[in-house]
């Protein structure tokens, strides 16, 4: 089933005062809210009464809509050209404009990769690729084991299976091109997955992180980054960055590696260990470069690129998630408890914490000066990046799953109300004219 509702300025939409943000200092006496935010946070925000930062969806013809699905629907969505491909047991191609639904697979899809003008997906046992446009089936095969996670990036299939296993997949039919045993078997996630990247698959194997070529297999570097127990007894994590160099979180570990080499640059003790990978931020430190991350106790750190030197660090609450900060505009900005934080990148200074009614699900996403976050009070929020007002909420009927995705002034996401919606990025349902 599934048929596409547009969405008008209804009640479902809210726009109002930052409760969240007025109500800081009180909440965890973590943050004075800056001065003026009081009066701001007085009046309800309707639409922002600066033109919107990024671009809008035409008015005139595209409208905010929603598809519901006859199951659940789960993870994140992806965008291609014009259709934004869902995973709810199948996969539903829907066009971006309209929300209706061009095609849907006869297969469960429990990973799903789209690239290359395909899209990869496992039901488990079997590997298979369909037509992006039409949802034609190109090629099909047995994967020999439990598919759990699929990479997919230009023409090679990553496929990573329960007991260790690890393929690679020529991506135009289906012929294997390697396979290695016995990776990583104690954490068997999507998240602790090997990494592809750039054409290099990052695997931890016998206590070895191991760069392989993902074409042919074969190991260009490894390091010995120790086993389960000497990495704190949580997946090793790993971030290819565009500065030449893989930064990797190994328990209370955090690493800089040179992609190339394999030499290790520098190293940095942490006295807690890092649930989720290193984020990289291009650029000098005094612009906001750098490699951050959080550890499970919340602690924010923001190390120098260069020589892993600990420029500041910021005490936020537990965090559990294995969720990356996220750092963009010169702020760095995570989910922790029921709030999201900003720190300024270059100081670590808190900027703004915003309460929501319930945990944050999943990773925040920015776009055009906005960011977008779901929580577990069934509500997608967005906020201005810089200030933390709420600009509008979505109250779904249920959890947001997986990351919201923003494409082209359109935001995406999919809630476990077995819905899919596409709202304005500056305005959720709002129109031109209301809130």
């Amino acid at each position: 089933g599934g048929s596409p509702v547009p969405i008008g300025p209804g009640p479902r939409a809210t726009a109002s005062a930052p409760a969240g943000l007025a109500a800081a200092d009180s909440a965890t006496g973590w943050v004075r809210p800056p001065a003026g935010v009081r009066a701001q946070a007085a009046a309800p925000v309707a639409t922002p009464s600066v033109p919107a930062p990024g671009p809008s969806p035409d008015s005139g013809r595209w409208r905010p809509w929603r598809f519901r699905m006859s199951n659940e629907v789960w993870g994140t969505p992806a965008v291609a050209g014009d259709l934004l491909y869902v995973t709810s047991f199948e996969v539903h191609a829907l066009d971006v404009g309209s929300g209706r639904r061009q095609f849907k697979t006869r297969d469960v899809a429990w990973s799903m990769a789209v690239a290359d003008g395909r899209i990869h997906a496992s039901d488990g046992p079997s590997l298979f690729a369909l037509d992006a446009k039409d949802g034609s089936e190109r090629w099909r095969l047995n994967a020999d084991a439990w598919v759990y996670a699929l990479r997919a990036e230009r023409g090679t299939v990553i496929t990573v299976t329960r007991g260790g296993g690890v393929q690679g997949w020529e991506a135009s039919n289906g012929q294997k091109l390697w396979e290695l045993t016995g990776a990583q078997t104690d954490f068997e996630t999507p998240e602790a997955a090997p990494v592809l990247h750039d054409g290099t698959v990052y695997v931890w194997q016998d206590a070895r992180l191991r760069a392989l070529d993902a074409r042919s297999g074969l190991e260009a570097w490894s390091y010995p980054v120790g086993d389960a127990a000497s990495c704190g007894n949580v997946p090793v994590r790993v971030t290819p960055a565009p500065d030449g160099n893989v930064y990797v979180a190994a328990g209370t570990r955090v690493l800089s590696v040179d992609r190339a080499s394999g030499r290790v640059r520098w190293h940095f003790e942490a006295p807690a260990v890092f649930l989720a990978p290193p984020a990289f931020a291009p650029g000098p430190a005094v612009t906001g470069g750098g490699v951050y991350l959080a550890d499970y106790l919340g602690t924010v750190y923001a190390l120098d690129a260069a020589t892993g030197k600990d420029r500041w660090r910021i005490a936020t609450e537990p965090r559990p998630a294995a969720d990356p900060v996220l750092v963009a505009g010169g702020n760095v900005h995570l989910g922790a408890g029921s709030a999201l934080y900003t720190l300024d990148a270059v100081t670590g200074t808190p900027k703004w914490r915003f309460a929501a009614g319930g945990e944050i699900t999943g990773p925040p996403v920015v776009a055009d000066g906005r960011v977008h976050f779901g929580s577990a009070d069934h509500c997608l929020y967005t906020l201005d990046a810089a200030g933390g007002q709420l600009r509008w909420k979505l109250a779904t009927g249920g959890e947001i799953t997986g990351a919201p995705v923003v494409e082209a002034g359109v935001v995406y996401a999919c809630s476990k109300d077995r819905c899919v919606y596409a709202l304005d990025a500056a305005k959720g349902t709002g129109t031109r004219t209301g809130g």
